[in-house]
């Protein structure tokens, strides 16, 4: 029995990468065509909305609570898990918000993602943290899934593959959001 959970724990963990790898060129060719696209006579550079430093604290926050949820559960301490990934949770709602919030900062500065006052730049924006969002959301119900689990003590310090891998892709969400952020912040 012991054999058969380490394969499909290697297994799903391998998917798991797998996913995380092609979102990662998703990303690379996205941020590839913004740098190309930057020689463009019509680019207009943009500063980033004040929202967008507030929203990257946050998701970092929320690494770190998902992080401590995690060495809680693996200490048998279920209640202080359960309130690391409430925390969790709160903090990447707080993340969504705050994102939303850049993108109404965005349109009072006049940056459109379409329509004849749009640019190319802030299309490029727009489209990539979009899509950074919808990974987000992802995170989110894999998040509530986790929650769930927990709550009713379905996770072990023997067994914890889901916990595990939410953690995991959760950590890869919040790495990609400080990647683009970096990248919008020094490549503008």
């Amino acid at each position: 029995m012991e054999m058969e959970q380490k394969v499909k724990e290697r297994t799903f963990k391998q998917m798991l990468w797998i996913a995380m790898i092609s979102m990662t060129m998703m990303f690379a060719g996205l941020t590839s065509a913004y740098v190309v696209s930057r020689a463009r006579e019509d680019w207009v550079s943009f500063e980033l909305p004040s929202a967008f430093y507030l929203s990257t604290i946050l998701i970092v926050l929320s690494s770190l609570t998902f992080l401590l949820a995690k060495r809680s559960l693996l200490s048998g301490d279920h209640s202080k898990s359960n309130i690391f990934l409430v925390l969790t949770l709160v903090l990447g709602l707080a993340f969504v918000f705050y994102q939303f919030n850049g993108f109404n900062q965005l349109i009072e500065a006049g940056l459109y993602t379409t329509g004849p006052e749009s640019n190319v730049a802030s299309s490029f924006l727009y489209v990539i943290t979009g899509a950074h969002l919808l990974h987000i959301f992802a995170g989110i119900l894999v998040l509530i899934r986790v929650m769930y689990k927990n709550s009713r003590h379905l996770y072990t310090v023997e067994d914890h593959l889901g916990f595990t891998l939410g953690s995991i892709f959760w950590h890869f969400v919040d790495a990609l959001w400080i990647y683009l952020f970096l990248f919008f912040f020094f490549i503008r």
